[in-house]
């Protein structure tokens, strides 16, 4: 597999959960989300993965829209950080929001399938 073909499975795996992340698809999020799984938040919380799941599946986290512009994606071995931002209309905790953040995912090769391992959010300021 050449670089650029990495990249664009990164960044097809991307699409792929911010579409499940919209559709509360747990099951095609379970097969893009490593095991060992750190999904922080913009309010400074941080989530495993079966917390993360839990709190999608308990409709605590309600997304309606999310437009993910990537900036770069750099592939290095069997690991890749996609750099970009993330804003999104959703329902958390029962509160509609609004988020605008700058995003940082890094993802992991697994047996020739990208998993998300990690994702960190920076809210922009007000």
């Amino acid at each position: 597999m050449t670089h650029d073909d990495d990249v664009a499975a990164v960044l097809a795996a991307e699409e792929r959960r911010y579409r499940a992340m919209i559709d509360a698809d747990l099951d095609t999020l379970d097969e893009l989300c490593a095991d060992e799984l750190s999904y922080a938040h913009s309010n400074g919380a941080r989530d495993t993965k079966a917390e993360y799941f839990g709190k999608v599946r308990s409709g605590y986290y309600d997304y309606h829209r999310i437009d993910h512009p990537v900036e770069r994606v750099e592939v290095v071995g069997d690991a890749a950080i996609v750099v970009g931002r993330m804003t999104a209309d959703l329902h958390s905790g029962g509160v509609r929001k609004t988020i605008d953040n700058l995003a940082l995912a890094v993802w992991a090769r697994d047996d020739g399938s990208w998993r998300l391992l990690a994702y960190a959010p920076t809210r922009l300021p007000d």
